[in-house]
């Protein structure tokens, strides 16, 4: 056994000198992610209520197939596997999922949470090697790159829809729903332009960032997002789900969207 590989020898699953609430943090991130899947996973399998008006769900968009005004190309296609549930967010959601499950923060959160890989700093794991992203399944974390590239286009869309939550039948408004879906592309856009492999490819492929001052400048922006990272992670996931929850609601008549103008 090599001296990287070795995690603990002969102490116990959680054995720890630390005298703090250490447990609280991976707690606290297995309650609110399993939160999230759960309600995400039922929330995209819906195919009613997931649009109210102007609004439409941030987890539809951009809605390619379905039956509501927001659809790109129509009503479910015929290519469609019969077998399989239907739902415009199937064809759509694994983008902005697959991002946060193979982000940087995300990772080190959920291998802790999770998979106890440790429960947290200086304390034991269940397991005695380490054996890093370098095999199948988690070698795949290094798609993120891409996940990111494609989390921009879907980012376009959600913007796209935020300017459309404010034009109504009767013409230009602010309704309370207009601004939750602001704050969401906000919130969104302080994450994914605030990534770290975002950060890497406005200036990390540079010897000496100084020599090309316009990307220096946005390498500063970045990182400036960056060191907030985990606030950004966390308040846009809150959000989308609460994006979700307000349009479903007001589908269903059970909030009243109020027009502020």
């Amino acid at each position: 056994m090599s001296a990287p590989e070795l995690i603990w020898k002969d102490g116990k699953f959680t054995q720890t000198s630390r005298r703090d609430a250490w447990w609280l943090s991976p707690t606290a991130v297995f309650v609110g992610l399993g939160a999230f899947i759960v309600y995400a996973t039922w929330a995209a399998l819906q195919t009613r209520n997931y649009t109210f008006g102007p609004y439409i769900s941030p987890f539809f968009s951009p809605e390619l197939f379905g039956n509501s005004p927001h659809a790109l190309f129509g009503p479910k296609p015929g290519w469609y596997p019969s077998f399989l549930p239907f739902s415009p967010a199937v064809l759509i959601l694994w983008i902005p999922g697959l991002f946060r499950v193979t982000c940087y923060y995300y990772r080190g959160a959920y291998y802790k949470a999770f998979w106890a890989d440790p429960p947290a700093c200086a304390v034991s794991e269940p397991r005695m090697r380490y054996r890093g992203e370098r095999r199948f399944p988690l070698i795949l974390q290094n798609f993120h790159r891409y996940f990111l590239r494609l989390s921009y286009i879907v980012w376009g869309f959600l913007a796209y829809d935020a300017v459309k939550g404010f034009i109504f039948p009767d013409g230009f408004g602010i309704g309370v729903g207009s601004l939750v879906l602001v704050i969401n592309v906000v919130l969104l856009a302080g994450y994914i332009f605030g990534c770290h492999a975002f950060r890497h490819l406005i200036g990390g492929t540079f010897d000496q960032i100084s020599a090309h001052p316009i990307r220096q400048k946005l390498y500063q922006w970045v990182s400036f997002l960056n060191a907030a990272h985990k606030k950004w992670a966390w308040s846009s996931l809150v959000w989308v789900a609460f994006a979700d929850i307000y349009v479903r609601l007001c589908a269903l008549g059970v909030w009243r969207d109020w027009r502020i103008l």
